[in-house]
């Protein structure tokens, strides 16, 4: 295809205008501005995120040396008592409770309220609500721990 020059065509390029980075410079540190500010306002937000977060239970729950979690009155809860361990199994649960008849009779627990790794190799009884599982006998969402003697 042969163009006319003559051609009332509008090209397809401009130029750049003259003394661009004098225009642009302003734009170049909004931007970066911008970039700062969302930066630090996340960092501030995830500090005070990590200080509520470290808490060793849910809002409202009681915590002491020997104890922590709450119940309510309202629910039927299950309960078992043994040695608190770590591990789950099969993704399932992130602790176990040995009960001293083997394996097979270990409950698997999670908790959402009550942060269990303070309990870990102390004889405990626990309540809480089971839950389907595939892998394990017993898994159990536990609201309240307390240290046996």
């Amino acid at each position: 295809m042969v163009m006319n020059p003559q051609s009332p065509v509008a090209p397809i390029m401009n130029s750049f205008p003259k003394g661009g980075i004098k225009k642009v410079w302003p734009y170049i540190v909004g931007a970066l501005v911008v970039v700062l500010v969302g930066v630090g306002t996340a960092w501030m937000i995830s500090a005070n995120a990590a200080k509520t977060s470290s808490n060793e239970a849910a809002p409202g729950a009681k915590v002491t040396s020997n104890s922590a979690g709450f119940l309510d009155p309202n629910i039927k809860y299950d309960t078992a008592t043994g040695t608190l361990l770590a591990g789950g199994i099969g993704n399932e649960g992130t602790f176990h409770l040995d009960r001293n008849s083997g394996p097979v009779n270990f409950v698997y627990l999670t908790s959402s309220v009550v942060d269990l790794s303070s309990f870990l190799n102390k004889k405990v009884q626990v309540w809480g609500e089971t839950l389907a599982s595939k892998k394990a006998g017993w898994l159990m969402d536990v609201s309240k721990v307390q240290v046996t003697p």
